[in-house]
């Protein structure tokens, strides 16, 4: 009776050891997986407080955690379903796709540089035009549906950079990995953008405070500096949020085209990266990577600024062509 209860006893500490081996792996592919996708979800951070602004201060979180559940249920029940019958019926599709939306990056990252060197302003949003009488409650919605929109895009790249950086292994085993990336992204992200959003009203609250002495003065300055460098923040962020975007999208077409026999540019990434880290011995890591990253970042704005004018001159009007051909509803 004892041998048999010590065999039962180690074949459930062997069982022990196996589950949490096994959730020690999830837990590490998840976070390189996560680590991956970090330039797009910089952006994102970045994106997203815009949405919030000409809004009461109390509608600010909510609206925030509308966006929030959007993105979720973006990740979750469509992009995470999508990204598992990809790897399970076409893996061949994964690069292309990726490489596409590398490609979208690209576009949307320099029209923005675009738009700071020479400034333009875009024609107004039609859906905003029209519902412009519709009171707070419908342009807070169409700003949630327009936000979720754009998150769509956003977490599909960060599926598919996820999906693309996981190794092979078990049906199972990817999509726990790409539900803890979604949920820790989406948590992460948007954690980060109610700080932001609510920052300033914090340090309103600091600046108004009544304590006195040196720690009331302390406190009061502390609020004024916070209010006073939130459009500062939100201007560097939209910055690191641009260059991510370039470089990111860069590096995904760079071993996109490595994978279809054209290793030039990431063989010239490399060497370049190579040659100049090896000259600071001391952060040659940071420099390596730094180097990788500024040629990405110049292929993704030449590829972005290539795009820009078949965007606007040839995909647009076709689109609104198409727009035109619709049925009008009675």
């Amino acid at each position: 009776m004892s041998v048999g209860l010590i065999a039962l006893l180690d074949d459930v500490a062997f069982m022990v050891r196996t589950a949490a081996a096994s959730l020690d792996d999830v837990a590490g592919q998840a976070a390189r997986a996560g680590t991956k996708a970090a330039g797009v979800v910089i952006d994102d951070a970045a994106v997203t407080p815009r949405y919030v602004v000409g809004f009461a201060a109390e509608r600010e979180l909510p609206i925030v955690g509308k966006i929030a559940l959007g993105s979720l249920r973006n990740k979750l029940l469509f992009l995470l379903p999508g990204a598992l019958a990809l790897s399970a019926f076409a893996p061949w599709a994964i690069t292309p796709l990726l490489m596409l939306g590398g490609a979208y990056l690209c576009y949307e990252g320099a029209e923005k540089v675009f738009e700071a060197l020479a400034p333009h302003h875009a024609p107004p949003d039609e859906a905003e035009e029209q519902g412009a009488a519709g009171g707070d409650q419908a342009r807070e919605d169409r700003r949630v549906a327009s936000a979720i929109k754009t998150d769509f895009i956003l977490s599909a790249e960060i599926m598919a950079i996820t999906l693309a950086a996981l190794p092979e292994g078990s049906f199972w085993m990817r999509a726990t990995v790409l539900a803890i990336v979604a949920v820790g992204i989406t948590v992460g992200v948007y954690g980060v953008v109610a700080l932001i959003v609510k920052a300033d009203d914090a340090g309103l609250a600091l600046a108004r405070s009544r304590a006195t002495g040196a720690l009331g003065n302390l406190i009061r300055g502390l609020g004024r500096g916070i209010v006073r460098s939130m459009p500062v923040l939100l201007n560097i962020l939209s910055i690191i949020g641009t260059a991510a975007m370039i470089w990111v999208g860069g590096g995904i077409l760079m071993h996109g085209l490595e994978g279809y026999g054209l290793p030039q540019p990431a063989h010239a990434a490399h060497e370049a990266a190579v040659a100049v880290s090896s000259s600071v011995p001391f952060a040659k890591a940071f420099v390596e990577w730094l180097i990788t990253a500024a040629v990405s970042g110049v292929i993704g704005l030449v590829v972005g600024g290539l795009l820009i004018p078949l965007t606007s001159f040839v995909l647009a009007p076709t689109w609104k062509r198409l727009q035109g051909l619709r049925p009008r509803p009675v």
